[in-house]
């Protein structure tokens, strides 16, 4: 029996990301920046400056905001904790490198 979400043995995943791959190479990074634009340019004519000023204020502070406080009810005080300590031991592991790479040179 097939997969779920397969036909002729590909998933809608596997093909959505070889077209996007596709798309990039033949079209490039400028392709994006102007459908980007003229997707700003749309949404700007149809919504308004107000628009972008209220998404501006729920994505800045008060979306982070709210994404930290999803973040902390799914995974607990715990994992900052353990998410800090990872953090720390990163940054005194590269310090020591770059002081060991000071001192070599």
């Amino acid at each position: 029996m097939a997969e779920k979400g397969k036909k002729g043995g590909m998933t809608v995943q596997e093909a959505g990301r070889l077209g996007g791959e596709k798309v990039a190479a033949e079209r490039g990074h400028e392709f994006y920046e102007e459908i980007g634009r003229k997707g700003g340019e749309k949404v700007a004519s149809e919504r308004g400056s107000e628009f972008y000023s209220a998404i501006g204020k729920k994505g800045g502070e008060l979306g982070g905001r709210k994404g930290g406080e999803t973040v902390r009810d799914r995974y607990g005080h715990e994992f900052y904790e353990e998410i800090g300590r990872k953090g720390g031991s990163k940054v005194r592991e590269l310090i020591a490198r770059g002081k060991k790479l000071a001192g070599e040179k």
